[in-house]
């Protein structure tokens, strides 16, 4: 990589998408041939704020339908976490499993059965990003960002974040929450 390129890397690699952004990329997944995986990758990516590789890797045995309970396990050294599943989730999974057919122990699958590949997912989200009218390059890392920046912004306080996230060291999460609009906002009341 060039300097050059590497300095455009850099100060687009922080950059986030709103809640209704996603949402807007999540329905431009669905205008393709397998638009429900895709969709449903795209959802959980950003919901649970999942890396491209903790994303492919997903397996049925961490999913669990009947408690609603999602077990993220986290790449780079991150600390595992159990995180709940929504309503919205738990029926795009339940779909994803029936639709699937293969028994494969891999959430998401290619049209052959095999495990969904990092560079796939990369490559949908750049595509699905066009139809839902994007001028910037969309990465699956913003999705993962984006999970950070919304938690924040929402005021939920950092070290839940860094939990949620699975930062071993908080000085990832405080990203998040320094550029929170919320964080002044109950420090007076009149």
């Amino acid at each position: 990589m060039t300097h050059r390129g590497r300095q455009f890397f850099l100060l687009n690699w922080w950059k986030h998408l709103t809640e209704r952004e996603v949402e807007r990329l999540i329905e431009a997944a669905k205008g393709n041939r397998w638009g429900h995986r895709d969709a449903t990758m795209i959802l959980l990516a950003f919901r649970h704020g999942l890396r491209a590789s903790e994303l492919v890797d997903l397996r049925w045995e961490q999913v669990n339908l009947d408690n609603a309970i999602l077990h993220v396990r986290r790449v780079k050294q991150g600390t595992p976490a159990t995180h709940p599943l929504t309503g919205r989730q738990l029926r795009a999974l339940r779909r994803l499993q029936r639709e699937q057919g293969s028994k494969s122990p891999f959430v998401f699958v290619n049209e052959r059965g095999a495990p969904f590949a990092k560079r796939g997912f990369q490559a949908m989200v750049e595509r699905a990003a066009r139809p839902a009218g994007f001028d910037m390059k969309i990465h699956p890392h913003m999705l993962r960002h984006s999970c950070g920046y919304k938690l924040a912004n929402d005021g939920v306080d950092t070290r839940t974040i860094q939990n949620y996230l699975g930062h071993k060291s908080i000085q990832h999460t405080v990203r998040y929450t320094e550029l929170a609009p919320t964080r002044f906002k109950s420090l007076f009341r009149d």
